[in-house]
């Protein structure tokens, strides 16, 4: 069975009845892929309990009156405790901003918490603490196995302040009613 390829900067949505509650009506942005393994970030899961200035003050990082106030999201269950923020490429943070495609760049840094707390950065931007990953050829087995959706990943999705909305609206982009889909696999 062909490999699947091409995953950097597309939307990985999870199927009911996938069987891991961490995952359950997850949206990922797929960061990086490769026969590897793959790396992404969940856009659709707020970290209730925290706010992007209470994170500032922790790492004792002033924020201007002007400082930007974005979004902090749980990212996956690997490595917690680091964070990633996610953006359109209008900022460059050097060596430390990986591309991920023509539309989404992520960098991990103070440097651009540092933006942000000023009033600058990336004109779009939310921030993920973990990550979620997959080793050499997972994310292709959980694919076939009918485990996530594909699709493209449209900015004003992925940025969307509706974080409850984005499962559902990344289903109708591909024209799927979440209440038609079904748990089960098939193969004709």
């Amino acid at each position: 069975m062909a490999e699947v390829i091409g995953l950097d900067g597309k939307l990985l949505i999870a199927m009911p009845g996938m069987g891991d509650p961490r995952f359950e009506k997850a949206v990922i942005l797929i960061c990086a892929h490769s026969e590897d393994g793959a790396m992404g970030l969940i856009v659709n899961r707020p970290a209730a309990e925290l706010s992007f200035s209470g994170l500032l003050e922790q790492l004792s990082i002033p924020q201007a009156p002007e400082g930007r106030d974005i979004r902090v999201h749980l990212g996956g269950p690997v490595e917690r405790g680091r964070g990633f923020v996610l953006h359109s490429t209008d900022y460059a943070g050097g060596a430390a901003t990986m591309w991920i495609d023509a539309t989404y760049a992520m960098t991990a840094t103070l440097d651009i918490l540092e933006a942000l707390a000023q009033g600058g950065g990336p004109r779009q931007a939310l921030l993920a603490l973990g990550y979620a990953g997959w080793g050499p050829g997972q994310l292709e087995d959980e694919i076939r196995a009918n485990g996530w959706l594909v699709s493209e990943a449209p900015d004003a999705l992925v940025f969307a302040a509706d974080d409850a909305g984005k499962w559902v609206g990344a289903l109708k982009g591909l024209g799927i009613d979440p209440l038609t889909l079904s748990a089960v696999a098939g193969r004709a």
